[in-house]
């Protein structure tokens, strides 16, 4: 489903585009003011409303997060078209997310413009990342490496920060819940009307519950290991975003957002990780004259863990990556923009590892064609990677989309992408094979879309060849460039209102098939579920909400030979609040309602019937 953008986003109509940096300096319109569409910087690195926009994209906004009361990105995700999750027992666990198929190092994640993940792991620690501290996420289904590099394959997932603007806003929330879970946050927001800020806290502790089910040797599946005891979490979190736009046209964002986890979990050679997550940057945006900005942002992005076994320090996997973007947006003429740009990456690894190598820099240069003929959209783009280890990377993407008549919408796209192995893959001693080529992909996708009075509803078709997939190959006891992947999908999008209902709903079908020579041709790839899809109905009655999410897959198998099958299941939440003065809200949530009992991985238990109670104050 997709959420509404604030209607406090600035939209400069003198151009085709909207600029990147009107979401994040704006002034605040009157409360009188027209909503506008939800806007995008994430599927052309410019800002566009969805509606203009080719690509599928999902907005999920403050006001969605706090309506589904989430209590994890996890929780925002899952359902999401397009989305599959696999997560190893809860909270705070490890929480892998697969875009349309595609492997979960293979969708490329953003926090306010910087990359990040682990360089030495290649995915992103989502169970790590504080819900309320995100202001809004952008999904963006499709490759996009021909405008942001590696990684882009499935996709870009980008999470902005909470934001400011206006009189001085303070807002608390405390809750409390099943696995003795507490959480609270505060925070204060404001600026004025030239200036932005939000700073903000919160924390998490819950006991948790058994993670894993797990088999020890030498018939071991799972964790390895028997460790029935709860398994817990907590995590602290803080946030700053700041920003001015000045009278002569600069406009100035910076931000940092912090979060330290500590999670247990079942194995044989760690079971708890002490974590640490950091990233902040800062954005300059200038218009030396008027068909022409020109932004520059740096950044910084820290993945830190210490792993223990049974409180004895065993190892430790630190790694940073820096980034500087500088992006030109060049108007031609009316619904004529070009965009012109360079990034540049190190990545750094430091661990008790003794890896061979340990940094390594990529440089990126980019150009965009976005344009409006009548009828028709165009938007082109290419991009050249040069990488320290694997040399030069072209890629490129095509998207065309036509007004069949007024309200409705057809486009078709193709995109190449690729993605760099990770240090693991390369360099980890014993294991790792300096000679991997990056794994490239090809896309081709059709798409129709409706706008009407009554709702929206959107329906895409797509192909995706991935080559030179990553695997162990046994001949050289080390990963090789040796499979490969043929995934195909088809995503259905509807939201409307139906006798004061609002109700969004959901469908993915999708067909992800093993490629490779070998026994395993032909098998459906692990951990994606071949159906998927979501339901979600709210409705508003005086001062109380109240609203109900459906969400379940089809079947998955948990190994590449197709032997371990998990089951479809069907998840019940309930939700609710009430409104009892234009500050405060009492929200209730009931999840799992039927006391469903699944696994999204073998082995890996998920949370059973559980309740959580949030009181939330907003000025």
């Amino acid at each position: 489903m997709s959420a509404r953008v604030s209607a406090t986003e600035e939209i400069n109509m003198k151009n085709f585009y909207i600029p990147a940096a009107a979401l994040l300096l704006v002034d605040p319109l009157p409360s009188s003011a027209v909503e506008l569409e939800p806007v995008v910087v994430t599927a052309t690195r410019t800002a566009r409303t969805v509606d203009d926009t080719l690509a599928a994209v999902t907005v999920i906004d403050r006001a969605y997060i706090e309506r589904q009361q989430a209590q994890s990105v996890q929780d925002l995700l899952r359902g999401q078209p397009g989305i599959g999750i696999a997560n190893n027992g809860g909270l705070g666990k490890v929480t892998s997310v697969f875009l349309r198929g595609t492997e979960s190092d293979q969708v490329l994640v953003l926090i306010d413009g910087v990359k990040v993940g682990s360089a030495s792991a290649g995915t992103t620690p989502f169970q790590n990342i504080p819900v309320e501290q995100i202001e809004r996420i952008e999904i963006v289904r499709g490759p996009r490496s021909s405008l942001y590099g590696s990684e882009a394959i499935g996709g870009v997932i980008q999470i902005f920060t909470r934001k400011g603007g206006g009189g001085l806003k303070p807002f608390v929330s405390v809750g409390g819940g099943s696995f003795e879970t507490v959480k609270a946050s505060v925070g204060i927001s404001g600026g004025g009307e030239r200036g932005s800020f939000n700073l903000s806290g919160s924390g998490l502790d819950t006991a948790g519950f058994n993670a894993c089910n797990g088999k020890p040797f030498p018939n071991g599946a799972g964790c390895f290991t028997v460790e029935p005891d709860k398994d817990g979490f907590r995590n602290l979190s803080g946030s700053l975003r700041a920003g001015y736009r000045f009278e002569n046209g600069p406009e100035v964002d910076v931000h940092a957002l912090i979060a330290s986890a500590d999670s247990d979990f079942d194995g044989t050679v760690e079971n708890e990780t002490e974590s640490l997550q950091v990233v902040y940057g800062g954005k300059l945006r200038y218009s030396p004259i008027d068909i022409w900005d020109i932004t520059l942002t740096a950044g910084q992005s820290l993945d830190d863990s210490d792993n223990f076994l049974n409180g004895t320090f065993q190892s430790r996997f630190d790694t940073e990556r820096d980034s500087v973007f500088f992006q030109n947006d060049i108007s031609l003429a009316e619904n004529h923009l070009l965009t012109l740009g360079f990034d540049y990456q190190l990545d750094l690894l430091d661990s008790t590892e003794a890896f061979t190598v340990t940094s390594r820099d990529n440089k990126g240069l980019y150009a965009q064609y976005q344009g409006s003929y009548a009828a028709h959209n165009l938007d082109l783009s290419i991009r050249h990677d040069d990488n320290e280890q694997f040399g030069g990377r072209t890629t490129g993407g095509a998207a065309w989309g036509y007004k069949v008549w007024e309200g409705i919408r057809f486009s078709a796209s193709y995109g190449t992408a690729f993605k760099a192995p990770t240090f693991n893959e390369l360099y980890f001693p014993g294991f790792g094979n300096p000679n991997l080529a990056p794994e490239t992909s090809r896309t081709l996708e059709f798409g129709l879309a409706g706008k009407h009075s009554w709702g929206h509803w959107s329906l895409n078709v797509y192909e995706t060849r991935v080559d030179d997939l990553i695997s162990f190959d046994a001949n050289i006891f080390a990963p090789a460039n040796i499979d490969q992947a043929l995934i195909r999908g088809l995503e259905a999008i509807l939201t409307t209102q139906l006798y004061g209902f609002d109700l969004s709903t959901n469908l993915t079908l999708l067909d992800p098939e093993n490629r490779s020579n070998g026994p395993d041709r032909g098998n459906v790839l692990p951990r994606r579920a071949e159906q998927s899809f979501r339901v979600d109905v709210d409705r508003m009655f005086g001062d109380f909400r109240v609203g109900a999410t459906v969400q379940g897959d089809g079947r998955r198998f948990d190994d590449l030979g197709n032997t371990r099958r998990l089951g479809g299941y069907a998840v019940v939440d309930l939700r609710g609040e009430y409104i009892f003065s234009k500050a405060w809200r009492l929200q209730a949530r009931l999840v799992n309602l039927l006391d469903k009992d699944y696994q999204t991985a073998a082995f890996f238990n998920q949370q059973g019937r559980s309740w959580f109670l949030t009181l939330r104050y907003q000025s």
